[in-house]
């Protein structure tokens, strides 16, 4: 850390008073400025419009080097808005999820471990560049005690149709409680090319992912925390229920889609063929050395009897092959027409089939699916709409309706809707789990869930409004099933379950920014609401983010910064369990968390292409009571300062 503060202020004044062309080609306030143009010598200039980042979905946009509290968000181990996301106590552990349906729905059935998953890239997420220049972006951000995170990421068009992106994001950070440090590694390969006469064009990754976390199950005793007592300050004092226990999710990815056109010259009528190759490989992976636990002086089986006396070393296996291929019609003036088939092959399999006494658990839960559809997509001035529909035509009942539509009333205001109807078939881990603890082996035959969900949303230069309707039969989920004996011996047992009766869930997102001169306030509110016969899909009512801040330019425009204090509050719920075990959430209604205030002050910079980011976080902890929990068990992280930095290189 001492080397990094030195860096830091010996390239502070180079970066402040070097490399500017003027004061006046400078304006912070305007979304991409001159600064953002590379200029090179005898040569055409490059405009940042030439920059490109695109998504599998062709929507492109452009590197954004500017600097606002909104980027500011996004300054994180996922990279993005955690808006509705819980943090745990060490960077790199899972998120707690206030916001129901924020990650979205899929028809196939998943991998499961979805509390493992957070910083896991899905295919989709993968973003293609087409640059004039090869560009380069390094971030870098300070962790809990000793580690550090960082995401080094770098492009190159090696010609206008051809171009390589290669990343690395890799994290360690040691926490400060026992046995909780967390160390992730993000590779990702990326190539991009289309033909000379634009009749051929493809996508590819390569990733391979690692997120490997010191499972301590959470403090063993909530009141030496809750107390206050200055002894447990040092949260190492604080006794957890694992020292020796990890888990490990691991995988890797190879996917290419691509698009040929048959008719040599485009015209208003189009015939494409198009293809598209997903092969996934994941394995997730439980150890624990000691299996049993001192609480109090007390010996603790925390997940029950087990088969061996020591050492488990729980993995489960997964792998997956799709291929799609689709026949697509487009007139320039009706739109494009799809009519495609897919073909899903999975294996998810243990090394042994287990005999209990009720019950036989096989080792093997292999799936072939396939689904026919078509799709209709519609882009035309201020329009721009899709319609998809997909049915299973093997055994299993699976079926996708997933219609939306954008209208772009002009540059700053939007409309946008859409409807999902969906039968969706179980993730893997509900219908077979293996484990060296008796009690968590099953084999199920769960029914595929039904949702249905609708969302209207408007971004306007007044205010954003995100309303979501949901219906779901069926709901599929994790519970705790231990006895009253068990809780009393502190031993928690969790099994899959499904809900047989009807959820129906509403939220309001609204957000809103006032500006006062140099002076803003930021503010981001969810409401929620949820009907149910019993306390299964459970969320908090109210979500809020409030952000107070100032902005100003010093040194002749060439540093601008914004600092100020940002809010984060939800009212108190029974917050879904963590159970490192089987990597998930699970259903509980005995502990509840929230009505706390998380209060962060911090100030943001930019500097040319650099943004510096300092952030004095939960600073509110240091003189409020412990209350503050991420989970039952698990406390929201203590008073921090944490910095870093995003610099652009634009060659």
């Amino acid at each position: 850390m001492r080397i990094f503060f030195s860096l830091f202020f010996l390239a502070f004044p180079i970066l402040l008073f070097s490399q500017v062309n003027s004061a006046k080609e400078i304006d912070y306030n305007s979304k991409y400025n001159a600064s953002d143009s590379i200029r090179k010598k005898k040569a055409p200039e490059a405009t940042i419009d030439m920059y490109q980042i695109i998504s599998l979905d062709k929507d492109t946009t452009y590197i954004d080097t500017t600097q606002s509290v909104r980027k500011g968000y996004s300054y994180n181990y996922l990279r993005k808005d955690i808006f509705g996301l819980l943090r745990f106590t060490n960077v790199g552990q899972t998120y707690n999820t206030l916001q129901y349906g924020l990650n979205g729905f899929s028809p196939y059935p998943e991998f499961g471990f979805t509390a493992k998953q957070f910083n896991y890239s899905k295919g989709e997420e993968i973003r293609y560049a087409n640059v004039a220049t090869p560009v380069s972006e390094l971030y870098f951000k300070t962790t809990i005690q000793r580690g550090q995170s960082t995401d080094v990421y770098f492009a190159i068009n090696t010609s206008p149709r051809l171009n390589f992106s290669i990343a690395y994001k890799a994290l360690r950070s040691e926490g400060r409680y026992i046995n909780q440090e967390a160390r992730t590694g993000n590779f990702r390969f990326t190539t991009s090319y289309n033909s000379k006469d634009g009749r051929y064009v493809a996508n590819a990754h390569y990733v391979a992912q690692k997120i490997q976390n010191e499972e301590n199950g959470g403090i063993s005793n909530v009141s030496d925390f809750e107390s206050g007592d200055p002894s447990f300050d040092n949260r190492a004092r604080l006794g957890v229920y694992f020292e020796d226990a990890m888990s490990l999710l691991k995988g890797k990815r190879f996917f290419v889609d691509q698009t040929f056109r048959i008719n040599p010259k485009k015209g208003d009528n189009n015939l494409y063929v198009t293809e598209q190759f997903n092969y996934e490989d994941i394995y997730f992976k439980y150890s624990q050395e000691i299996i049993a636990s001192t609480v109090g002086g007390t010996i603790v089986n925390r997940y029950g009897d087990s088969f061996v006396t020591n050492g488990i070393d729980d993995k489960t296996d997964y792998n997956r092959m799709y291929n799609k291929l689709g026949l697509v019609y487009e007139n320039m003036t009706l739109g494009a027409f799809t009519f495609f088939v897919d073909d899903l092959h999975s294996n998810y399999f243990y090394n042994n089939i287990l005999f209990l006494d009720n019950e036989t658990v096989p080792n093997l839960l292999s799936q072939n699916i396939n689904t026919v559809g078509g799709q209709y997509n519609y882009r035309k001035d201020k329009w721009n709409g899709k319609f998809l529909y997909s049915k299973s035509v093997t055994d299993q009942n699976l079926s996708n309706l997933d219609a939306s539509a954008v209208y772009d009333i002009n540059d700053e205001n939007q409309i946008s809707f859409r409807y999902q109807n969906m039968n969706k078939l179980p993730n893997n881990n509900y219908n077979l789990y293996q484990s060296s603890y008796k009690k968590y082996n099953w084999s199920n035959n769960f029914v595929n869930e039904k949702i249905n969900a609708i969302s209207v949303n408007a971004d306007t230069k007044w205010v954003s409004l995100s309303l979501q309707l949901n219906s779901i039969n069926d709901h599929l989920y994790f519970a705790d099933v231990s006895t009253a004996a068990e809780r009393k011996d502190s031993t928690q047992i969790v099994a899959p379950a499904q809900y047989g009766k009807a959820i129906s869930y509403a939220s309001l997102k609204v957000a809103k920014e006032f500006v006062f001169g140099k002076w803003a306030l930021d503010n981001t509110l969810l409401f929620q609401k949820v009907d149910q016969s019993d306390p299964i899909l459970n969320v908090p009512e109210f979500v809020t983010r409030n952000t107070l801040y100032y902005t100003n330019s010093l040194f002749e425009k060439r540093l601008f910064f914004q600092t100020g204090l940002e809010l984060n509050y939800f009212t108190s719920y029974h917050s879904n369990s963590y159970n490192p075990l089987i990597g998930e959430f699970f259903v509980q209604d005995r502990v509840k968390i929230g009505n706390y205030p998380l209060v962060d002050f911090f100030i943001n910079a930019r500097i040319q292409r650099t943004r510096i980011y300092l952030k004095a976080e939960h600073f509110n902890s240091l003189f409020s009571k412990n209350n503050y929990f991420s989970a039952p068990d698990y406390p929201y992280r203590d008073f921090l300062i944490r910095f870093g930095l995003v610099w652009n290189f634009f060659n």
